[in-house]
């Protein structure tokens, strides 16, 4: 194995360890998420036009402050991901005219929540049944590491 190669498999496991400690965190978030006011309310929410769509900003935000306080040393988060939050959990706030062009201001803000959740679904996955970073890659561990630059 080559020094970078090396370095990453270094830094696969210190992500494996970090998910393992941070696990009871992880879960706890995915459950709140995944409940009725968390998941299937804020979602219908889009769809009803009702202004507490902007409220999964908050949870967002909150989700990606947990998955990058597990980030191996030197690591950022995807750059597709930044842009992700950037469009649609930057604290918009609702305004009538909205409206009027309600996806255009909305759906970045369902689309980065459900980018987030899904991270931290494959989070608790990945940090519940490995026990050492695989040879063969799943596809969510696979994108784990993408979304640490790992890969």
């Amino acid at each position: 194995m080559t020094a970078s190669g090396e370095s990453l498999a270094k830094k696969e496991a210190e992500l494996l360890a970090n998910l393992k400690r941070k696990l009871p965190e992880l879960k706890a978030k995915l459950e709140k998420i995944a409940s009725h006011w968390g998941y299937e309310d804020p979602v219908y929410r889009f769809y009803y036009h009702s202004f507490k769509v902007y409220f999964l900003q908050k949870e967002t935000q909150q989700i990606s402050e947990l998955l990058r306080s597990m980030a191996p040393e030197d690591c950022k988060l995807a750059p597709e991901f930044e842009e992700l939050l950037n469009a649609g959990a930057s604290g918009k706030e609702f305004s009538n005219e909205h409206n009027q062009n309600w996806t255009q201001h909305t759906r970045p803000i369902v689309e980065a929540f459900f980018h987030a959740k899904y991270f931290l679904e494959m989070a608790v996955k990945y940090g519940t049944e490995l026990e050492k970073p695989p040879e063969t890659l799943p596809s969510g561990w696979a994108a784990l590491l993408c979304f640490y630059g790992l890969r």
